[in-house]
């Protein structure tokens, strides 16, 4: 079965990526958000450093996830940098 899931990227993530959101078929073998970000971060180029960006926060299902948050086909994952406010 195919794993699709749709991938939001927010704040200076959507800046830094070229983009506000994609879809993305996951390979075998991926099926956490830890291995998203790594898949993410393969592609080279402006993605590379996505996987280390401090703090990252990521939601699945627009609840927060952790690194070893299972991924499931049809899932909306975010990503979005650490905010401050003041």
């Amino acid at each position: 079965m195919v794993k699709t899931v749709k991938i939001l990227y927010f704040a200076g993530l959507r800046e830094r990526v070229g983009q506000g959101c994609e879809q993305l078929e996951l390979p075998a073998g991926v099926s956490d958000v830890a291995g998203l970000l790594a898949l993410l971060a393969a592609r080279g180029g402006r993605w590379q450093g996505l996987a280390t960006i401090r703090n990252l926060r990521y939601a699945v299902n627009q609840e927060m996830a952790r690194p070893d948050s299972p991924l499931r086909a049809g899932d909306e994952v975010a990503f979005f940098p650490p905010v401050t406010g003041g």
